[in-house]
Order: structure tokens, then C-alpha cells, then sequence
């Protein structure tokens, strides 16, 4: 049923944002739960903010609503409830004083109430405490490990309805939607054990597409998803460029004595213990990889003889400046906190003025800085993430950075996505760097074959607990330049 936008909304509703506020209206008059999973950059927190508004002047928030966020969205969530609902009364749960708000919300002076993650099993005891109309998940894909203590906290809370709200539904591997069906609609997927044998072994493992589509049909109802190129048609399509650098001199050198370096103890390990028992070793070994492609310097903390060849730098060094000079607003992202600094440090070389957002960011400054790069204060921002990867509304940006692939498309995906969303005017520019022949260029082919999966259920796939097996990691550990095997591929 078509619903109208509330009084008191602090900006215009599109067409397919009033879709999704009447499908939460229709969730929450028939008792259901679900997962708002449009693409990143479409508005999700704007549609809830209007749901929880109509749920307002309806006198049906006698209770507050719940947002659980990742940390780095609580100032983002604190403004945009602020600019589009300002009617509701926020209570933000964090920091050491917020104890003291308990008693605030207990009290019935709250309507929209926000927390984190990591504190949401620490204060679960208040949390247990209070009852809420709605209890919502930002950023639903923090969840997918059920056993973690954050989604068992979430499941024990009292609400009257529940949402998930991710741009990911399904990450790495088919447990992870289970998951979140399991915080939503307990049982309604069956027990973990159960899923596993009738769902994710024949999917996963046997390629049953028949199974995987009785999946589908059976998630689709409480999924609802739109994408960017079906509702945006106006937003200017981005342009991706896949700059193949080549290492050269001492860095191809190193690359190659530690690529033999990793081969050797990834095979010890498989012979003393088999694949199952050697993740840690796999992952430790393609990282040394890794920081090679990005820049020796990662490497023993720096200490490296000066003069080394350092590809990526090298290309940053040469067009950043350039970009900058076109009046191009650019995010630079990295897996790595320390490839930031040293970008950082060359920046500060070529006095190129910028602003940095990692872990390390004090929560109080993080506003501060994407203020002054959406003010266009400063042209460039180096994005750790981590931090980045998630919810920020970057749009000053038309320039994206990706400096190290993962195996995950879904990460560069919401790390594009922090520029081009709704909002964004200009075409926005994607340059992807790829050291040739290396580990990094088989991380986009295996990039394309892990998504598929994801995909065929309204997800895409990510990147903590990968796993890979021999033939792939024989792959990832092959010499310089040398061919993936066809098979890895199929």
C-alpha cells in the first residue's frame, strides 16, 4: 500500500525510497521482519528515519527504536536524524558517561536511540533493561558470525519488530544471510546444523543451482533490493580504470624472494598438517605478497635501502598532483594504515594538503574531517577501510583511489560507493592499481568467480574468513607474470 511522506521531513522522498518506507509499514502492521538491502548510496537511513517518523505521529513509538551502528557511522547517524527527522528525540549511547542515559530512555524521553557494536554487549545488561518498538541493524553484515558476541547480544534484546539494513546481504559464504535471518525471524531458516546440510553443503559445495534457487525464493519476500542503475537513472555512471603497474628492479626482486619464501612455508605447512590447518600460515604468507605489490616499505617497518623501487608511490607521486591541478576531490583507500602514512608522507612532500580517516581517528574528530572534505576544504582524503568502507557520504569526491585489491568485491564496492550515491552530480573516476602479474591481478580473477554465488542470492562476497583451496593458493603463489591456471577459473 502506497504510503505518503511524513509532516516534518527534512528532504524529498523518491519514488522508490516511499517503496521502501510501505514495505517496513507493511512488515511492521503484519508482524514480519527484514532486511532493507538496497545498493549502497540509495538512502537507506533516510527511508527508516521516515518509517520511524510516520511510526511517531501515528502514536505507535510509545516505545524507542534501537539503531545499532559501526562506530564510524555514529556521527553520520547523529546528523542525518538531526537534518531529516528532526521531530525525533536521539539519545546516543556512547562514551564513558552513558550510563547515565539509561534512566533517560527508561524514562520515556527518547525516540530513536543509538549504540555501536562493540558496545551493545558491553552494556547489555541496561540494554536487557528497557524494551524498544524497533531494533534495527545498520550495517547488517557485522552480524554474519552468529556466534560473536555482538549478534548474540542483539538476539536477546526486546523489541516489538526488527530490521536489517545492509547494502550486503551475503558476504562470504551462505551462514553468514542464516545469520541474519536468525537474529530476525528465529528458526525460520532452521538451526545453523540443519542449514548447513540442506542449503549451504548443497550450494556451496555441489553446485545445486535448483536448491539454490528454492534459497532465493524462499529469502526473496523479506529481502527488498533495488540497485543504483535501476533507480538512479539520473546519477552519471562511474568510470573504471584498471592501471597494471610493473614492478621493477629491486622491488620485482623482492617480490620474487618472497613469493619463494611463502611457497616454501605454505608447502611445509600442508605437509605437516593439511590445508584445513594451515589458514593462518596461507594468510600470513600471501600479506608479505601483498605489502610487497603495495610498497616495500611495508615491509620490517621501513627499514629498506633508499632508492628501492616503489611502483604505486611512484604513480601516486605523478598523478595526484595532476588530478588535484584539475580541480578533481579524491579518496584514496588502502587495506593498510601504514600504506596511508606513507602516502601521506609523500604528500606532504609534494605539498599536496590532506586529511586522514582510519582507525585511529578519534571518534570526536571524524565529523571534522569529512566536514572539511564535503566543504572541499582540502582535495584529498586517504581512507583506511575499515573505516571508510561503510555508510560515509563522501560525494565532494569525484575520484576514487583503490591502491590494493581484496578478494572481496563487495569491500571496493562500499569503498566506491562512499562518492558514488545519491547526491553525487559528476561523473565519478574509479582507478583500480594492479601490480602485473602478481598476486593482485589473480585477486581480481578469483574476485569475479567468488561473486557469483553471492550474487544469485542478493549479496555479493567478503573477506575475513576466506578460504581457499591447493589449486587456488598454487595460484596466488606463482611466480611473477605466470598464467592462473584455467581451472582455478571455471
Amino acid at each position: 500500500v502506497p504510503v505518503a511522506a511524513p509532516d516534518g521531513l527534512g528532504l524529498r522522498l523518491r519514488g522508490y525510497q516511499l517503496q521502501g518506507v510501505a514495505w517496513m509499514q507493511y512488515l511492521r502492521e503484519h508482524g514480519l521482519a527484514g532486511i532493507l538491502a538496497d545498493d549502497m548510496g540509495l538512502g537507506k537511513t533516510a527511508q527508516v528515519l521516515a518509517h520511524l517518523l510516520i511510526e511517531q505521529q501515528a502514536a505507535r513509538l510509545d516505545l524507542p527504536a534501537l539503531v545499532v551502528v559501526p562506530t564510524s557511522l555514529l556521527f553520520n547517524w547523529q546528523q542525518e536524524a538531526q537534518r531529516i527527522a528532526p521531530a525525533l528525540r536521539v539519545v546516543v549511547l556512547h562514551g564513558d558517561d552513558r550510563a547515565r542515559h539509561v534512566a533517560t530512555i527508561a524514562a520515556g524521553q527518547a525516540d530513536l536511540v543509538l549504540t555501536t557494536y562493540p558496545l551493545l554487549w558491553r552494556d547489555l545488561d541496561a540494554l536487557l533493561s528497557l524494551r524498544f518498538h524497533l531494533l534495527v541493524l545498520d550495517e547488517a553484515q557485522t552480524v554474519k558470525n552468529a556466534g560473536a558476541r555482538s549478534a548474540a547480544a542483539a538476539r536477546r534484546l526486546h523489541a516489538r519488530h526488527r530490521l536489517c539494513m545492509t547494502g550486503t546481504p551475503l558476504e562470504n559464504h551462505l551462514g553468514e544471510l542464516w545469520s541474519q535471518f536468525h537474529f530476525l525471524m528465529p528458526g525460520f531458516l532452521g538451526d545453523a546444523r540443519s542449514f548447513a546440510r540442506l542449503w549451504r553443503k548443497p550450494i556451496e559445495q555441489q553446485g545445486q543451482t535448483v536448491r539454490a534457487r528454492l534459497l532465493a525464493q524462499r529469502v526473496r519476500p523479506f529481502i527488498l533490493r533495488r540497485r543504483k542503475e535501476d533507480v538512479l537513472q539520473e546519477l552519471p555512471a562511474r568510470i573504471e580504470i584498471v592501471e597494471r603497474l610493473q614492478l621493477q628492479g629491486r622491488q620485482r626482486e623482492l617480490y620474487e624472494s618472497v613469493r619463494v619464501a611463502a611457497d616454501k612455508q605454505v608447502r611445509r605447512a600442508l605437509e605437516r598438517r593439511g590445508l584445513g590447518s594451515v589458514q593462518v600460515s596461507v594468510m600470513d604468507a600471501l600479506l608479505k605478497l601483498r605489502q610487497v605489490c603495495c610498497d616495500p616499505y611495508l615491509l620490517k617497518q621501513g627499514r629498506m635501502p633508499q632508492g628501492l623501487e616503489r611502483a604505486k608511490i611512484e604513480w601516486l607521486r605523478d598523478t595526484l598532483p595532476a588530478l588535484v591541478a584539475e580541480g578533481r576531490r579524491i579518496l584514496v583507500f588502502s587495506q593498510f594504515t601504514s600504506m596511508l602514512r606513507l602516502i601521506d608522507s609523500e604528500l606532504q612532500g609534494l605539498q599536496l594538503p590532506c586529511l586522514m580517516l582510519t582507525g585511529d581517528t578519534e571518534p570526536a574528530a571524524r565529523g571534522a574531517v569529512i566536514e572539511r572534505f564535503q566543504a572541499q576544504q582540502v582535495p584529498l582524503l586517504l581512507v583506511s577501510l575499515k573505516v571508510g568502507g561503510v555508510g560515509l557520504n563522501l560525494t565532494a569526491a569525484d575520484t576514487v583511489v583503490l591502491v590494493d585489491p581484496w578478494w572481496n568485491p563487495a569491500v571496493e564496492e562500499q569503498a566506491i560507493a562512499r562518492a558514488h550515491r545519491l547526491g553525487q552530480t559528476r561523473q565519478v573516476f574509479v582507478y583500480k592499481l594492479v601490480i602485473e602479474g602478481s598476486i593482485e591481478e589473480r585477486l581480481l580473477e578469483l574476485q569475479a568467480r567468488k561473486s557469483a554465488l553471492a550474487e544469485g542470492m542478493l549479496g555479493r562476497d567478503d573477506t575475513t574468513t576466506i578460504k581457499f583451496g591447493e589449486e587456488e593458493l598454487r595460484a596466488l603463489l606463482a611466480p611473477l607474470g605466470a598464467g592462473i591456471a584455467e581451472k582455478v577459473l571455471a
